[in-house]
């Protein structure tokens, strides 16, 4: 998915997509009016020109641009999230910063700048970061006399202060979490939300008296992000434990929620959460006195999930009409559309459209009329379903005659007449039965997608077909730095994405599928994002 090719496509996509805005802007519907349906304009463009299995990377850039997610900005890694994008972001953002609130979790805010000395103070983690970090050199035309960085994480802009706050185990624990947007400079191939050089995200940092308590954290912050995933985003994610070498660079041990792309046949890491250890309190002297009265270091915790989330939905669920939206995230759960046939008067049509609006939205439901009078349904057919949106009610002339709507689903396309009595009850168990068909049908394709490789040419053969690997290994970082290095290739290396929690059965004897040493666990492997 290179950026040339991306903004190749939302040229087209942009100049099709003006078209249609400009004809909505000129619509001024006049419910009262009673008129006659005036003349529909014939519009185009709204379809996609890729398809999802023959060419992923383009129908996704289309998809992101043609569904309004976002628009690309004139430096190139920079996105623009547009309405729709952050409906859903704002969505998972009040679930999760409720949760962490139950577990006293406090928000902050920390200067987006990093100077050099504090940034450089934590070896592996700098080194971690380093081809990443951006920095700014200059004001106005005069060289700063010491650069200065942008946070590409806060784990350094944080912990200075940390010590500061933290003297007695009565301050602990510290818990904190930012809502906030960190910079990565140097990469290639961006993607909207996947890869991108500005994204937002949160980050907590904690400190605890015993690595007990951090640890207990871990897993309490893995468990929300997998919600986040799976109750929300309708996506199944694997619970893991990353290795020595992709854990986070000064950590202790890093957890991961682990997502996989079948169509593309590589994972992606969903979210983490880290314990560092007691390594930063070291760098960063953050003690304190314990009851007994002695000098202790703190342990300490980061976790973070980011808008990547938002396109691994995109990746999953979308098809070749566009993209679609789990209901529990949708801006829009409902759209309803009236379908006036030659002749008909609207006004009734329209008001029964707004009766039903009303009455959704006071069962709590987030819907939307579209009573553009110079589209016609056809036309808003399309657009909704490129939009995504789960549910469409269609309201024409013999509906109101029979006191009935149809219902839509963006799901799977079936149709279904109900009547107006049983609405809000219908729409609440068809909304639910669509957020349970996307996970289960994303389950079921991922799933088909794993393989049990015990030796290294299955474990190629695997590869080769795009799969998730379940292999059994002897967890030794030279033998998975020897992994990458005889997968490495075009369309990049293998490598572990994680250890999954829950473990099969490891029979004694069985040896590791790339050294042909003991195993000592199943690890699952694949290319990633």
């Amino acid at each position: 998915m290179a950026d040339a090719g991306a903004k190749k496509s939302n040229t087209d996509a942009g100049a099709k997509k003006s078209n249609t805005d400009a004809g909505a802007k000129k619509s001024n519907t006049n419910v009262k009016s009673g008129g006659k349906k005036k003349e529909v304009k014939k519009e185009t463009g709204l379809g996609l020109s890729k398809k999802k299995d023959e060419n992923f990377g383009e129908w996704y850039s289309e998809v992101v641009v043609h569904s309004e997610m976002i628009e690309y900005y004139d430096i190139s890694g920079c996105y623009i999230l547009r309405p729709w994008t952050m409906s859903i972001w704002e969505t998972m953002q009040a679930f999760f910063d409720a949760e962490i609130k139950r577990m006293k979790v406090k928000n902050t805010y920390f200067p987006l700048f990093v100077s050099p000395g504090v940034l450089e103070k934590e070896k592996d983690h700098i080194e971690g970061f380093a081809p990443e970090v951006a920095w700014v050199t200059k004001s106005g035309k005069s060289e700063l006399e010491v650069p200065i960085a942008i946070r590409p994480t806060s784990e350094t802009v944080m912990y200075p202060y940390f010590s500061k706050w933290i003297r007695g185990h009565r301050d602990l624990p510290l818990k904190l979490n930012q809502w906030c947007n960190v910079v990565r400079w140097e990469f290639s191939n961006p993607t909207p939300f996947i890869r991108s050089r500005e994204f937002l995200w949160q980050e907590g940092h904690t400190a605890f008296a015993t690595q007990a308590e951090a640890d207990e954290e871990v897993l309490e912050i893995l468990e929300l992000y997998r919600r986040i995933y799976e109750e929300y985003l309708a996506i199944p994610v694997v619970k893991g434990k990353k290795s020595e070498l992709e854990k986070f660079a000064g950590g202790l041990y890093t957890t991961s929620v682990e997502a996989f792309i079948p169509n593309t046949g590589r994972g992606v890491q969903g979210a983490t959460s880290h314990c560092l250890g007691q390594n930063f309190a070291k760098m960063f002297g953050i003690e304190f006195e314990n009851e007994k009265g002695g000098k202790a270091m703190v342990w300490q915790n980061s976790w973070a999930y980011s808008t990547r989330t938002i396109g691994v939905m995109v990746m999953v669920h979308g098809d070749d009409k566009g993209l679609v939206l789990p209901p529990k995230v949708a801006a829009t759960q409902v759209i309803v559309v009236p379908v006036p046939y030659k002749d008909t008067n609207t006004k009734e049509m329209f008001e029964a459209c707004l009766r039903t609006v009303d009455t959704l939205t006071e069962a709590g439901f987030r819907v939307e009329a579209d009573l553009r009078d110079n589209y016609g349904p056809g036309w808003k057919y399309s657009h909704w379903e490129m939009k995504g949106v789960p549910l469409r009610i269609e309201i024409g002339p013999r509906d109101l005659e029979k006191k009935q709507v149809r219902l839509a689903r963006r799901d799977n396309s079936d149709k279904l007449d109900i009547p107006v009595s049983n609405l809000v009850e219908q729409v609440k168990d068809i909304l639910d039965r669509i957020q349970e068909n996307l996970f289960d049908v994303a389950k079921q394709k991922r799933d088909a997608s794993i393989r049990v490789a015990k030796t290294w040419d299955e474990f190629m053969e695997a590869l080769n077909q795009k799969k998730m690997i379940l292999a059994p290994w002897c967890d030794e970082m030279e033998v998975e730095e020897e992994v990458k290095k005889r997968t490495k290739g075009e369309i990049g290396a293998a490598k572990s994405l994680c250890t999954p929690f829950e473990q099969p059965e490891l029979p004694e004897g069985t040896l590791c599928f790339a050294s042909g040493k003991p195993a000592k666990k199943w690890t699952y492997w694949g290319r990633s994002y």
